[in-house]
C-alpha cells in the first residue's frame, strides 16, 4: 500500500480495493465524483519513483485508469494528481493504479491490466486477491451504500458526505455476478478431467449451480433497475423540486408501472372489467397479472382502497423520529472549512454554476448535521437525567447502559438529506416509527434494549407500557467493574464487537419481545420476509407460525396481509397441504369467532375464486365447506351460497366442481332459511345432471342426503321433493315415445334411489311407536344385511336416525307394528303405500320392456326399496300390489293378444327387483313359480317374448341365478304344450352365454338334445340357435362334437330335406355365430354346409322359398368374408357356393347381383 501523504484528510488514510463508491446515494454531487477520486490519489498515494513496479507516465493504462476522458479540466487535474507542478512527473506504483481501478470500478480495465501483468509474470496480490473472490461479483446485504466505518473518525471524508470512504461491511454490493462466470480459483479442473465415471453427475450439480445463480442475478438486476429508475429526474430538476415544495416531482417509470398494476386490479375488483380491458390496451407494454413485471424488488403494496383508508394513520412529528444513523463531532465540521477552501482551483471554479451548486450542497450538509448533532445531544441529556433520577431511587443500572448512552454521538452516519427523509430501516412496518429505544422497567433494575436504536422511546409511549412482562420477572443484575476508565473508553472498546446494527434483520435480532404483543408484532414484521426465502415443499410448516400471528395482531391490516400470505403461501398446493391450510382455518375461525371470520378469511376466499390455477380454486370451495359452521347464519345462506353457485355453473375443472358440491352439501346441513329451498332444489337438478361421473357421485354422497335432511325438517320430502322427481320421469316418459333420454331417466332415478334412506328415516321417526323407542336393557342386534350398504355414512339409516342402538330399538318396533297392529294413523307409510307405490308401478308399465339399463334401472331402485322396508313391508304391501296387476291365472288367457301387462317392463322389474330381495327357499320357489307362469301364459297367447327375455337377461348376469333359471327351463321341457317346450328351447339361447362349461354339459346339452328329439318339428327347430351359440361359446371337444352331430342330423336326416324353416334357421345360425366359432368347426362344416344348402337351393321350385333361402345365405357368406379361409376350402366350398348363390339372385334379385360379384372380387 502507498504511502500517506503528510496532511491528508482522515478519509484518505487508506485505499480499500475491495469495495466501491458508486453506491452515492447524493445525486447532486455526482459531477465531482470523479475530481475527487484524482484529489484523494494525489493526496493518499506517496510517490516511489523507485518502485520497481511503476510505469511510465505515458503508460497509457496509467494514464486512462488515472482520468477519465470528457471531463473538464481533465489536465490541470493529472498534472495535481502526479505532482502538482509542470514539471515531469514521478511514476506511479502498479499498485496505486489498480487501487483507483478497483475504487471507480473500473473491472474491465482492471482485468486487462491483470491479465497482462500475469502474462509478462509480474502477478499483483491486490488484483489477484479481487478477482479470486467471487464475494465481490455478488449483491451483499451489509451495510448500505455511502455508510462509514463504526467508530472511525472523519469517516465522512472530504465534502462531508460527498467524499467519504465506503464502509468495509458494503462488499462491493451494486456489482451483480453473471450466474456462469467461474473465478480463476473457483474453477474445478477435475469437473475437465478425462474421467467420465461421473460426467452426468457432475454436469447435473453444473447445471443446478449455474441455474441458482442466474435467479440471483435476474433478481440482482431487478434491484439494479429499482435504484436506476429512482435517479432518473435530472439533477437540477430534483433540486428546484426540493426548493419549491409546491411543484410536484414526475412520475417516475416504475412507479408508473406500480400505479397501474394497483389500478388496473382496483378496476377489476370493482367489477370495471371493460374499463379495465381498455386499460390493458393502452398499456400493452405492461402485464397486470404479474407483480413482478413491475420490476420493483419489493413487495407488492396494498391495494388503493387500503391505501386510500390508510393515508391519514401515519402522520408522524419530528419529536418522535430523528435520523440516527448520522453523527459529526466539532472538530470534524471545523476540519471541513479549511479542506473545502483548499480545494484545488479545478474543482473550486470548473464551472460557475457547479461551484455555487458545491458550496450550497455543503453548507446545506453542515446546517443539517448541526441541528442533527444538538437534537442528540438533547436526547442523551434527557437520558442522563432519568437515569440520575433513578439512582437516585436505588435502581441498579448495569455497565451496558452506561456503555450504550454515549455511543449515541459515535453511530455511523447516513445521510438522507435527498429524501427529505429519516432513514426507513424496515420497509415492512409501513411507516411506523423504527427508532431504537431504551426502556427501563418500574419493576427491575435493568434497562433491556427493545428496538435496534440508541434512541429511548418518547416519554408517552413508554409510559404506555405494561409495567412487567414475562422476560423482566425476575430482577437481572449485572457486575460492574472497579475500575476509573471513562464512559468514552469503555464505549471505544465495545465498538469493537461486531454487531449488524443497519440492516432490517439486525433491527429484528436486536430486539428482544418482552410480551405477548411483540412477540405477534414481531412476526407480523418478519413473516412476509420469510415466506418468499422457504422451500414451497415444506412452506406449510409455517402455517401455525402465520395462523398464530394472525390470530393474535393487534392491527387488522397486518392480519389481512398475514391471511393474504396464507392463501397464497404455495403456488399450487396438493391435497395434503390443502388440508394443512383448511385445519388451520377451521382453528382460526374457532379461536376469532364468526365475525372476523366474515371480516378476515372470506374475502381471502372470494379474490381466488377465478384463480388461474385450479388447485387455488380447490382450496377456496374447499374453505367455503370447512368454514360454514363458523360463520354467521346470514352469510352462510347468501355469501357463501351463492359463491358456491358461481363456481358450480363457471368452473370447468372437475375436482373444483366436485369440491364445491361437498361445500354445498356442508352448507345444507347448517342452512336455516327456508326461502333458499328452492334454489337448493335447482343446485341439486344441476349437480345431477353435471357431465362429471365426479361431481354426480360427490352429490349422491353428500349433497343429496343433505338436502333431503333439510327438506325432511322442512316436511318437504314427500309432498315436494320426491314427487317432483316421479313427476319428471313420467313427462320424460311421455315425450319419448320415439325416443327416451335414458340418461336424464337415470338421473332422475338414482336420485330417488338415494333418497331412500332418509325416506325410511323419516317412516320410523313420525310413527304411532316413535315415542316408545326408548334404550333400555339389552338392544337387540342388526342384521348385517340387514340394509343395503350405503353409498356414503350419510345415507346410512343408523347415522340419519342417530345410532345403531336407536335405529335397532326403532325397527324392533316397526317390525311389530306391521305384522300386528298395521298402518292405521300412520301417515308417513301410507303416503309410500298408497301414493309412491302405485305411480311407481304405473310408471315402470310405461317403460320399453327391450331397454336393458332402463329395465336395470327400475329393477335396482325396487330392490333397494324393499331391502330397506323390510321384508314383512314387501310381502304384505308391495307384492300384493304387483300380482294384483300382472294377474297371473291361466283365466286371465286371451289367445289372440294375451295378457298385456305380461308383455311390458313390469314382469322382469317384478322378478329381478321385488322378488330377488330376499334369497330363502320359500322366496326362490316363489320366483321360480313366477317364471313359469309368465313363460306358460306368453306361450299358450303366443304374445312376445320380450318381457321373459328381459328377465333371463337381468337375472343371468347374476351366476347365483344360474340354477333358479334352468330349473324354470326344465320345467318348460317337460311341458305338456308344444308351445311351452318351443319357447324353452328359445330361452337357452339366451342362458348359455352366461352358464359355466360345467352347466352346459350336465344341464342345458342333455336338455336340447331332449328337445330335439321332440315330436313337433318347430320344438326341434327351435333348438337350433341354442346349438349354433353353444359352438360359438364353448370350448371342450366332447361338447362341441355332441352340438356337430346334432347340427348334421338336421342337415342331412332325409325327413328335413323339404323343411324350409329349418333351413333357414341352420342358415342363420351358420351367419351369426361362424364369425366367432371355433376355426375348425367353421371349415370342416359350416362352409361345406353353406356350400351344399346353395346348390339345392338352385334346384328350388318355389320363387319365394329360393328367394327367402338366397337372402340369408347372401347374409351369411357376407359375414363370412371377413374369415381367414384356406385357398383350397376357398376354390373347393367358398366361390362355388356364391357362383351358386349369384345364379340365384340373377334369377330372382338382380339388385343384389352386384353385391355377390363384389364379395367373388374381394375372396
Amino acid at each position: 500500500m502507498a504511502a500517506m501523504a503528510p496532511g491528508g484528510s482522515g478519509s484518505g488514510g487508506g485505499v480499500n480495493p475491495f469495495l466501491s463508491d458508486s453506491d452515492e446515494d447524493d445525486d447532486e454531487v455526482a459531477a465531482t465524483e470523479e475530481r475527487r477520486a484524482v484529489l484523494r490519489l494525489g493526496a493518499g498515494s506517496g510517490l516511489d519513483p523507485g518502485s520497481a513496479g511503476s510505469l511510465s507516465p505515458q503508460d497509457p493504462v496509467a494514464l486512462g485508469s488515472s482520468a477519465r476522458p470528457g471531463l473538464p479540466g481533465e489536465a490541470s487535474a493529472a498534472a495535481v494528481a502526479l505532482g502538482g507542478t509542470g514539471e515531469t512527473p514521478a511514476r506511479l506504483s502498479i499498485d496505486a493504479i489498480a487501487a483507483q481501478l478497483l475504487r471507480d470500478q473500473y473491472l474491465l480495465t482492471a482485468l486487462e491490466l491483470h491479465t497482462e501483468l500475469l502474462e509478462s509474470g509480474r502477478e499483483l496480490p491486490r488484483l489477484r486477491d479481487y478477482f479470486s473472490n467471487p464475494g465481490n461479483f455478488e449483491r451483499q446485504s451489509g451495510t448500505p451504500p455511502g455508510m462509514g466505518a463504526p467508530g472511525v473518525p472523519g469517516a465522512a471524508g472530504v465534502g462531508g458526505a460527498g467524499g467519504r470512504e465506503p464502509s468495509t461491511t458494503s462488499g462491493g454490493g451494486q456489482l451483480n455476478r453473471a450466474g456462469s462466470i467461474s473465478t480463476l480459483d473457483s474453477l474445478d479442473f477435475a469437473r475437465y478431467s478425462d474421467d467420465g465415471n461421473r460426467e452426468t453427475d457432475e454436469k447435473v450439480a453444473v447445471l443446478e449451480f449455474e441455474l441458482r445463480k442466474a435467479k440471483e442475478t435476474i433478481q440482482a438486476l431487478r434491484a439494479n433497475l429499482t435504484k436506476a429508475a429512482e435517479h432518473e429526474v435530472p439533477l437540477q430538476e430534483r433540486k428546484n423540486y426540493k426548493s419549491s415544495p409546491e411543484i410536484q416531482e414526475p412520475i417516475k417509470p416504475l412507479e408508473k408501472r406500480a400505479l397501474n398494476f394497483l389500478v388496473n386490479e382496483f378496476l377489476l375488483k370493482n367489477n370495471y372489467k371493460l374499463t379495465s380491458i381498455t386499460f390493458s390496451d393502452e398499456n400493452d407494454d405492461q402485464d397486470f397479472e404479474l407483480w413482478d413485471d413491475v420490476g420493483l424488488n419489493i413487495p407488492k403494496p396494498p391495494d388503493l382502497l387500503q391505501l386510500y383508508r390508510d393515508f391519514g394513520n401515519h402522520q408522524v412529528t419530528g419529536k418522535d423520529l430523528v435520523d440516527v444513523a448520522s453523527g459529526v463531532e466539532e472538530d470534524e465540521l471545523e476540519a471541513l472549512t479549511p479542506i473545502i477552501s483548499n480545494l484545488p482551483p479545478t474543482l473550486e471554479t470548473p464551472q460557475p454554476a457547479e461551484n455555487s451548486m458545491l458550496v450550497q450542497k455543503l453548507e446545506d450538509k453542515i446546517s443539517l448535521l448541526n441541528s442533527e448533532k444538538w437534537s442528540l445531544m438533547e436526547q442523551i441529556r434527557r437520558l442522563k437525567s432519568e437515569m440520575d433520577f433513578l439512582k437516585n431511587e436505588h435502581f441498579a443500572i448495569p455497565a451496558v447502559c452506561d456503555s450504550v448512552q454515549p455511543s449515541l454521538d459515535q453511530l455511523p452516519h447516513k445521510d438522507s438529506e435527498d429524501s427529505g427523509q429519516h432513514p426507513d430501516v424496515n420497509s415492512s412496518d409501513k411507516g411506523k416509527n423504527t427508532d431504537i429505544h431504551l426502556s427501563i422497567s418500574d419493576e427491575t433494575d435493568s434497562t433491556i434494549p427493545k428496538e435496534n436504536s440508541p434512541n429511548s422511546f418518547p416519554r408517552r409511549e413508554r409510559e404506555g407500557m405494561p409495567p412487567s412482562s414475562p422476560s423482566s420477572k425476575n430482577t437481572v443484575h449485572f457486575d460492574k467493574p472497579n475500575r476509573k476508565l471513562s464512559p468514552a473508553f469503555h464505549q471505544a472498546l465495545l465498538s469493537f464487537c461486531r454487531m449488524s446494527a443497519d440492516s432490517r434483520l439486525g433491527y429484528e435480532v436486536s430486539r428482544i419481545a418482552d410480551s405477548e404483543k411483540s412477540v405477534m408484532l414481531m412476526l407480523g414484521r418478519c413473516l412476509p420476509h420469510i415466506v418468499p426465502n422457504v422451500l414451497l415443499a415444506k412452506r406449510e410448516e409455517l402455517i401455525p407460525l402465520i395462523l398464530c400471528t394472525a390470530c393474535l395482531h393487534p392491527e387488522p391490516k397486518e392480519r389481512d396481509q398475514l391471511l393474504h400470505i396464507l392463501f397464497n403461501l404455495i403456488k399450487r398446493p396438493d391435497d395434503e397441504q390443502r388440508q394443512m391450510i383448511l385445519t388451520g382455518c377451521v382453528a382460526f375461525a374457532r379461536h376469532v369467532g364468526p365475525t372476523r371470520v366474515e371480516a378476515e378469511l372470506l374475502p381471502q376466499c372470494w379474490e381466488q375464486i377465478n384463480h388461474k390455477y385450479p388447485e387455488r380454486r380447490l382450496l377456496v370451495a374447499e374453505s367455503c365447506g370447512a368454514l360454514a359452521p363458523y360463520l354467521p347464519k346470514e352469510i352462510r345462506s347468501s355469501l357463501v351460497l351463492s359463491m358456491l353457485q358461481q363456481m358450480l355453473m363457471e368452473d370447468k375443472a372437475d375436482l373444483v366442481r366436485e369440491a364445491v358440491i361437498k361445500s354445498l352439501g356442508i352448507i345444507m346441513g347448517y342452512i336455516d332459511d327456508p326461502d333458499k329451498y328452492h334454489q337448493g332444489f335447482e343446485l341439486l337438478l344441476s349437480a345431477l345432471g353435471d357431465p362429471s361421473e365426479r361431481v354426480v357421485s360427490a352429490t349422491h354422497q353428500v349433497f343429496l342426503p343433505a338436502y333431503a335432511a333439510w327438506t325432511t325438517e322442512l316436511g318437504n320430502l314427500q309432498s315436494h321433493l320426491i314427487l317432483t322427481l316421479l313427476n319428471k320421469i313420467e313427462k320424460l316418459l311421455r315425450e319419448g315415445e320415439h325416443g327416451l333420454d335414458e340418461h336424464k331417466l337415470h338421473m332422475y332415478l338414482s336420485a330417488l334411489q338415494s333418497l331412500i334412506p332418509s325416506l325410511f328415516a323419516l317412516v320410523l321417526q313420525n310413527a304411532p311407536f316413535s315415542s316408545k323407542a326408548k334404550l333400555h336393557g339389552e338392544v337387540p342386534q342388526i342384521e348385517v344385511t340387514r340394509f343395503p350398504r350405503p353409498m356414503s355414512p350419510l345415507q346410512d339409516v343408523s347415522t340419519i336416525i342417530g345410532s345403531r342402538e336407536q335405529l335397532a330399538v326403532l325397527l324392533q318396533l316397526y317390525d311389530y307394528q306391521l305384522e300386528q297392529e298395521g298402518t292405521t294413523g300412520w301417515e308417513s307409510l301410507l303416503w309410500v303405500v298408497n301414493q309412491l307405490l302405485p305411480q311407481l308401478i304405473e310408471i315402470v308399465g310405461k317403460i320399453n320392456v327391450t331397454s336393458t339399463a332402463c329395465v336395470h334401472e327400475f329393477s335396482r331402485f325396487f330392490w333397494r326399496l324393499c331391502r330397506t322396508f323390510g321384508k314383512i313391508f314387501t310381502n304384505t304391501k308391495v307384492k300384493p300390489q304387483f300380482q294384483e296387476i300382472l294377474r297371473l291365472s291361466e283365466e286371465n288367457i286371451d289367445s289372440s293378444a294375451g295378457n298385456g301387462v305380461l308383455t311390458k317392463a313390469t314382469v322382469p322389474i317384478y322378478a329381478t327387483g321385488v322378488l330377488t330381495c330376499y334369497i330363502q327357499e320359500e322366496d326362490r320357489k316363489l320366483l321360480v313359480g313366477f317364471l313359469e307362469d309368465v313363460m306358460t301364459l306368453l306361450s299358450l297367447s303366443h304374445a312376445p317374448l320380450d318381457s321373459l327375455k328381459a328377465s333371463f337377461v337381468e337375472l343371468g348376469a347374476n351366476p347365483a341365478y344360474h340354477e333358479l333359471l334352468l330349473t324354470v327351463l326344465w320345467y318348460g321341457v317337460v311341458h305338456t304344450s308344444a308351445l311351452v317346450r318351443c319357447t324353452a328351447a328359445r330361452m337357452f339361447e339366451l342362458l348359455v352365454k352366461g352358464v359355466n362349461e360345467t352347466l352346459v354339459a350336465q344341464r342345458v346339452v342333455p336338455a336340447l338334445i331332449t328337445l330335439s328329439s321332440d315330436p313337433e318339428i318347430s320344438v326341434r327347430i327351435a333348438t337350433i340357435p341354442a346349438f349354433g351359440t353353444i359352438m360359438e361359446t364353448v370350448i371342450q371337444r366332447e361338447l362341441l362334437e355332441r352340438v356337430k352331430m346334432q347340427l348334421a342330423s338336421f342337415l342331412e336326416d332325409p325327413q328335413y330335406q323339404d323343411q324350409h324353416s329349418l333351413h333357414t334357421e341352420i342358415i342363420k345360425t351358420f351367419g351369426r355365430v361362424g364369425p366367432n366359432a371355433e376355426p375348425r368347426f367353421r371349415d370342416e362344416f359350416v362352409i361345406p354346409h353353406l356350400h351344399k344348402l346353395a346348390l339345392v337351393n338352385n334346384l328350388q321350385i318355389v320363387d319365394s322359398k329360393r328367394l327367402d333361402i338366397a337372402t340369408h345365405l347372401f347374409e351369411a357368406y357376407s359375414a363370412l368374408s371377413c374369415c381367414f379361409i384356406s385357398e383350397d376350402l376357398m376354390v373347393n366350398h367358398f366361390l362355388p357356393g356364391l357362383r351358386c348363390l349369384r345364379t340365384d339372385m340373377e334369377h330372382l334379385s338382380p339388385e343384389h347381383e352386384l353385391n355377390v360379384n363384389c364379395c367373388k372380387l374381394s375372396e
